[in-house]
């Protein structure tokens, strides 16, 4: 073993405390009020580090090196999920209908590690590293907007970093991609006007369900014909609400969706496409519509040459076979946002295993982690940190 695996490892018993403690008291967006109070006091306790509170539901933590190098951002997420948790081991959720469902928990506790590493080694550290615990991933504009747009954070940031715990990559993996990584996940609210009536006279009425399972199929066309099969998109109609008794035809259906996609310039035409085909089916069949689109998250796109020193970084540490290429992915992330100002890269760090029972997909009510992912987390965000400060 290395001097900082061993340190690693002497951290395992805190670092699996700490994810615990944030596991049974989860807070959504913009509400993480005691989760950041626990986070201070963490760091607080640790020598050299300047800790602020950005906003009032995140926490940045400072450490300037003694030695000259570049600026660079960690960052983990600290927000929960409004999801009833259905594990049963002792530190469940002990907030009712609020679950750590995506390993938030997991990443705000590997941070914690790197941070109390480098408070550790000063001496080990060039330039300036600054580690911050982020609010509101999970919901929009983000909190990552919300610190890139209304705060000092990336002033004089050179590169930018940060990993997700994956239930679908085992546990001790590590998996890196250059180039567009996670899509764009933009919203669509939409009704339709019709008029209802009487359900044995459909005739009478201007039926918003059927003219609804239209628009719901002819949606899938902007996928197939009006896009070409080599560009990733995808539309999802996600919710479909409409009436409240088997014999009358409502006035009208509600529908939510999602869009999804990776490149900039399709992105800012699948508005107009949609639109097209639901005035379209809508003008056919003598319905209105309103419809809402809102722009989410942007495409996460790495850096080339800070996804290859983070690959270098894994392979360093962990050996080439432990090493990946992360796949494409439809999610989104508002790490994007950071990307907008610095460059750097987004990774996944495996946390699967059959004896954890952590094979769950994500925002599920039974997802969980292997803990040995934390100090998996902790030795590639550490040695991130001090590669990537290194003078240029």
């Amino acid at each position: 073993m290395t001097a900082t695996q061993d340190r690693v490892t002497a951290l395992r018993e805190q670092l699996v405390a700490w994810r615990r403690h944030l596991h049974m008291h989860p807070e959504v967006g913009f509400h993480e009020h005691e989760t950041a109070q626990y986070i201070e006091a963490q760091l607080r306790q640790m020598p050299g580090l300047t800790v602020t509170r950005p906003t009032a539901t995140s926490v940045l933590a400072v450490l300037k090196g003694s030695q000259p190098g570049r600026t660079a951002l960690l960052r983990a997420d600290i927000d929960a999920l409004p999801i009833t948790e259905e594990n049963t081991f002792e530190f469940a959720s002990r907030n009712p209908g609020v679950m750590h469902a995506c390993g938030h928990d997991g990443h705000t506790a590997i941070l914690l590690g790197v941070a109390k590493l480098l408070s550790e080694h000063p001496q080990d550290v060039p330039g300036e590293i600054r580690m911050i615990f982020q609010h509101a991933e999970e919901i929009g504009p983000g909190g990552a907007e919300e610190l890139v747009t209304t705060t000092d954070l990336m002033s004089g940031v050179d590169v930018v970093t940060g990993l997700h715990l994956s239930s679908s990559l085992p546990a001790g993996q590590v998996a890196i991609r250059a180039g567009a990584f996670m899509a764009s996940p933009d919203m669509i609210e939409l009704k339709i006007k019709g008029k209802g009536g009487h359900g044995a006279q459909p005739e009478q009425t201007v039926d918003p369900i059927a003219v609804g399972a239209q628009v719901v199929t002819n949606l899938q066309h902007v996928v197939s014909r009006n896009t070409s099969a080599l560009d990733a998109l995808v539309v999802s109609i996600t919710s479909f609400h409409a009436g409240t008794t088997h014999n009358v035809i409502p006035d009208t259906a509600e529908m939510l969706g999602t869009v999804r996609t990776f490149d900039p310039e399709l992105r800012q035409r699948a508005p107009q496409l949609i639109e097209r085909i639901v005035k379209g089916v809508c003008e056919a069949h003598g319905a209105e519509y309103e419809l809402n689109y809102e722009f989410g998250y942007r495409p996460v796109v790495n850096t080339d040459w800070v996804a290859a020193q983070l690959r270098d970084i894994a392979e360093a540490e962990f050996g080439p076979g432990q090493v990946m290429e992360a796949p494409q992915w439809m999610g989104g992330e508002d790490f994007s946002a950071y990307l907008q100002k610095a460059p750097g890269a987004y990774f996944n760090v495996g946390a699967a295993s059959e004896a954890a029972d952590s094979h769950w997909p994500h925002h599920h009510p039974r997802f969980t982690i292997d803990e040995a992912s934390l100090e998996t987390g902790v030795r590639m965000l550490h040695a991130a940190a001090l590669r990537l400060t290194l003078p240029q």
